[in-house]
């Protein structure tokens, strides 16, 4: 499942199928008819998006209207059924959409599908948009997608306990250090540790998702799964420190770890439950107003191991398929959505792809989060899933099983081994 999806189903975006756009013509998985034209080809054009995915896109299409007077249409779609409807228009070449946003593992498998766009890819939009998005949007040599919305985990936590006078004599005097936000992978231990007690969980572990102990990977220093040549890495010693060190907080975490997915750990920590939650940075800007934490909550970059702050972004990419006969206002509408990225911050998700964007709101009251979400983003260490068609197969079949495995207690080493003998027969 993709992170985008993730999100979308914890923010209840739903999947309704609303035609949000200047010119309404048609909605659903049938979708309009293909649009078409001469060389010029035409002002009004259809946009294909996950359900729900139209409400970062909005602004963009009011403003594209008044400033290139495109029309634009939205064709949602659920995500299950999404990647087969791409993979089948673009193998007839008679596309009903001229502009698609793309989950980035499916770059791809659609690289030959879309145009290059590399004129909108100037030095100045290159410094804009975070380094680990240019790199994935840049395929055999061609930038085929312009990041439309990115994510990453960060530190969500209690701002009230860790503020707590004798929370904080009494941390002082255990661990000889001063209470505060994690930094690092033993200080994450120790303050989850700390807090477990009284009822209290000190964190959460998600079993179910493959995101965070991936993130811990990264920190360790090493590329997530696979090497840049492809070669299966996941046995490596980064892997397996990531791993037990996920698998070590078990014992300060809610039991059932293994079934733990975002929705539970999010309920855990809006619940008060946890004292702290590794989680997707919008979350912030999402905890209910009646719920028992709103108003206590920190927020702070992702913790670092040795390579320093990393996490996974979860970013989606605006593409234009070869065989539209849109081109012209499918890019113009391509960077419509670059120039005005903020106006995604003002939807219900919060969310965009260029640093600026972020950096516009994050000292505005209730954006707290984006500072840390803009060091977590630019971490030297954070990098984007591996570039395969596979990865999609590899995390359900392979990596959610291993880490329930390794938090119900399994042998880590065992456990990787395995696993890289599982991706590596997927992978011939």
């Amino acid at each position: 499942m993709s992170t985008r999806n993730t999100i979308s189903k914890l923010v209840t975006l739903g999947g309704l199928c609303t035609a949000v756009a200047l010119v309404a013509t048609g909605c659903g998985a049938g979708g309009p008819a293909p649009s078409s034209g001469g060389s010029g080809g035409s002002s009004s054009i259809n946009v294909l998006v996950e359900a729900g995915g139209h409400a970062e896109l909005t602004g963009v299409a009011e403003q594209c209207k008044k400033d290139a007077g495109i029309d634009v249409n939205f064709v949602e779609l659920p995500y299950d059924g999404m990647f087969n409807r791409l993979s089948s228009e673009f193998s007839s070449g008679n596309v009903s959409f001229d502009v698609a946003a793309l989950d980035s593992v499916w770059l791809p498998s659609f690289k030959d599908a879309v145009q290059p766009m590399d004129e909108l890819f100037t030095d100045d939009v290159k410094k804009d948009i975070f380094p680990a998005l240019v790199k994935e949007a840049n395929v055999d040599g061609h930038f085929i997608g312009m990041p439309a919305w990115t994510n990453a985990e960060i530190i969500l936590y209690r701002k009230d306990l860790f503020e707590d006078a004798k929370n904080k004599a009494d941390f002082q005097a255990k661990y000889g250090y001063e209470l505060a936000a994690p930094k690092t992978w033993k200080q994450y231990q120790d303050v989850s540790e700390f807090f477990t007690k009284d009822g209290m969980y000190g964190t959460d572990v998600k079993g179910a998702v493959e995101t965070e102990w991936l993130a811990h990977v990264l920190q360790a220093g090493s590329p997530m799964v696979l090497d840049k040549d492809n070669n299966v890495v996941i046995d490596n010693a980064a892997h397996k420190e990531a791993l037990d060190f996920y698998v070590s907080l078990a014992k300060d975490a809610p039991s059932g770890a293994a079934q733990v997915d975002w929705a539970a750990a999010q309920n855990l920590f809006n619940q008060g439950k946890t004292a702290m939650t590794r989680f997707w940075a919008h979350a912030y800007r999402q905890i209910p107003a009646d719920a028992p934490v709103a108003g206590k909550v920190g927020a702070a970059a992702m913790i670092g191991g040795s390579a320093g702050v990393a996490g996974v972004p979860g970013p989606w990419y605006l593409s234009v398929p070869k065989a539209t006969k849109n081109t012209d206002a499918a890019k113009k509408f391509v960077k419509c959505a670059y120039d005005y990225n903020d106006k995604g911050i003002e939807s219900k998700l919060g969310l965009a792809s260029r640093i600026s964007a972020f950096q516009k709101y994050q000292d505005q009251p209730g954006y707290e989060s984006f500072k840390p979400l803009i060091e977590t983003l630019n971490g030297q260490a954070t990098a984007t899933r591996p570039a395969t068609a596979k990865w999609q197969q590899i995390v359900d079949t392979v990596l959610i099983p291993l880490l329930q495995k390794a938090v119900a207690g399994g042998d880590t080493s065992a456990l990787l081994a395995d696993a890289k003998k599982q991706i590596q027969d997927l992978l011939k």
